[in-house]
C-alpha cells in the first residue's frame, strides 16, 4: 500500500500505531492530537486524498476524533485518529483552515460531544434546539456513581 508508506515516511516519529484492518481500511493513531492539521494538509494535499468525514466518540479514557479520507482510485480509507485526554476540558485543533468542509462535521461534534474545535471560525449549534440546556451533550456516556 503505497500511501500508507508514504504517510509513515513522513510522520515516522509522529505515529503512535498503525492498525491494518484489511487492503482497504487503516487506522493511525497520532501520538500528539495537535498534529492533525500537518496530517490532513499532507493526506489533501500531497497524497490527493479525499477528505469524508470526522467522527468522534467517547470513551473510558476520553475522547477520540477519527478523521477518515479515501483514495479515490483505490477505494481505500485511512481513518487518522486523534485523542484526546482531558475530558473536562476536551479541545482538539480544527482543520477548517485545510478544507472549510470540516466546519460543519466538527460543529456536530462540538455540540454533541462538547469537544473544542480550536481556531474553529463558527461552533454555534447546528443540530440541538435554542432551548437545549447548556453543558448537556447528548453523546456522552453517563457517568455511574463511584467512577
Amino acid at each position: 500500500m503505497q500511501i500508507l508508506e508514504k504517510i509513515k515516511e513522513t510522520f515516522k516519529e509522529k505515529i503512535e500505531n498503525v492498525y491494518v484492518h484489511n487492503e482497504r481500511r487503516v487506522y493511525i493513531d497520532l501520538k500528539d492530537k495537535n498534529d492533525i492539521e500537518k496530517f490532513a494538509k499532507f493526506m489533501f494535499y500531497d497524497l490527493k486524498m479525499r477528505f469524508n468525514i470526522a467522527s468522534g466518540v467517547d470513551t473510558r479514557r476520553g475522547f477520540e476524533i477519527l478523521y477518515h479520507f479515501s483514495d479515490d482510485s483505490s477505494g481505500r480509507i485511512i481513518s487518522l485518529r486523534a485523542k484526546i485526554d482531558d475530558k473536562d476540558k476536551p479541545e482538539i485543533v480544527s482543520i477548517t483552515s485545510v478544507f472549510k468542509a470540516a466546519g460543519w462535521i466538527e460543529r456536530e461534534i462540538h455540540e454533541l460531544l462538547g469537544i473544542n474545535f480550536i481556531g474553529h471560525p463558527n461552533l454555534k449549534r447546528l443540530l440541538l434546539s435554542e432551548d437545549w440546556p447548556a453543558c448537556q451533550y447528548p453523546l456522552r456516556h453517563k457517568e455511574k456513581d463511584g467512577e
